[in-house]
């Protein structure tokens, strides 16, 4: 077997088979906000900068030109990372529980939500039945909710937990958090509420979202940032005089700005040869993975990165990778390449 497995390395040559997919990015020194940024991106390439990994920031700041940035206000560059602040919603997801705008129902205190230091996602009651953001990890009593049907039980918890913790709770021993779904609901909850105290409801929402939609959750903030300072700030640019590291910022500010543009993906088919006086059958699934896994191991070995190679076998209209070519086709080739030599 072992044989086998190094006469198809030898014949394949090694050759790049497949690359991965990768983002080109294209810096536009133009001030502008955010919303005309983005238009000018979706003109002209595909969106606002993404990033999924470190090596990604690498290379976009690689192709930064301080020149220009120096010449502009700031090395301030819009990215498309953004803080969507009304992207709240309820922690029981099923649409049919809920009647025509009920989803939205709110009883938000005044000046609130606020996001104070940009941290701020959960959301809590108080006793008059008032609702304002705070931070998930703070610890309050928790209303939970059974729902079947129409009829919805609300219960409250004794135990002072994080919001997190809370939503776990309530999904394991009712159906989830509180969803308060309109004023009724509204007073008989604050009707549970210890006096001066306050409770976790199932209202929530997931901060910094790419606005290409991309599910990435790298991040390369600043040691302070974000900080929702000068609120809101709901938009995020990279500061090439800190090494590319991200803040966030108004969006109405004017930044030059990166887009992005994805690379082509290449593909290799390499045809395949060996001769061999082996039993083993090569089309067996278990054989053909174990000769593509040596084949990945010799391309790492030759420092490729395979993480960014994707190899597969191409199959015969059969459904066969490999056929046997017998003795005499192999004469029959060889006497006309003879020929052709002479």
């Amino acid at each position: 077997m072992d044989k086998v497995l190094l006469l198809i390395l030898a014949a394949a040559g090694l050759s790049a088979v497949s690359s991965h997919v990768k983002r080109n990015y294209h810096f536009v020194y133009e001030p502008k906000n955010i919303s005309e940024a983005r238009s000018y991106c979706r003109e002209h390439y595909t969106d606002l900068a993404s990033m999924d990994n470190m090596e990604d920031m690498e290379n976009m700041r690689k192709l930064a030109n301080k020149s220009e940035l120096h010449s502009l206000p700031s090395y301030l560059v819009w990215i498309g990372l953004y803080d969507d602040m009304d992207s709240w919603k309820w922690s029981l997801a099923d649409s049919s529980f809920y009647k025509h705008g009920e989803t939205d129902f709110r009883r938000w205190l005044v000046g609130e939500p606020n996001n104070v230091g940009s941290k701020e996602h959960c959301v809590w009651m108080d006793g008059d039945g008032r609702w304002a953001d705070d931070k998930c990890a703070d610890r309050f009593q928790s209303i939970c909710m059974n729902a079947r049907g129409p009829d919805t039980t609300f219960f409250i918890t004794s135990t002072p937990m994080t919001w997190p913790e809370a939503q776990s709770f309530c999904r394991t021993h009712h159906t989830d958090l509180a969803s308060v779904k309109n004023m009724t609901e509204n007073q008989r909850v604050k009707s549970m509420v210890p006096a001066r105290q306050k409770v976790w409801i199932g209202l929530f929402r997931e901060p910094w979202k790419w606005l290409d939609g991309s599910n990435s959750s790298f991040r390369y903030w600043k040691e302070t940032e974000p900080n929702n300072g000068d609120k809101p700030e709901q938009c995020v640019a990279a500061d090439f005089f800190d090494v590319g590291k991200w803040a966030d910022w108004p969006c109405k500010e004017r930044f030059a700005f990166v887009c992005y543009s994805p690379e082509t993906v290449t593909k290799k088919v390499i045809r395949l040869k060996l001769k061999t006086n082996s039993s083993v059958d090569l089309n067996d699934p278990a054989v053909a993975d174990k000769i593509l896994a040596q084949f990945k191991q010799k391309l790492k070995d030759q420092g490729v990165d395979v993480d960014k190679v994707k190899l597969s076998w191409k199959k015969q209209p059969d459904g066969k990778v490999f056929f046997k070519q017998d003795q005499k086709q192999r004469k029959k080739r060889s006497t006309m390449r003879k020929k052709l030599e002479l």
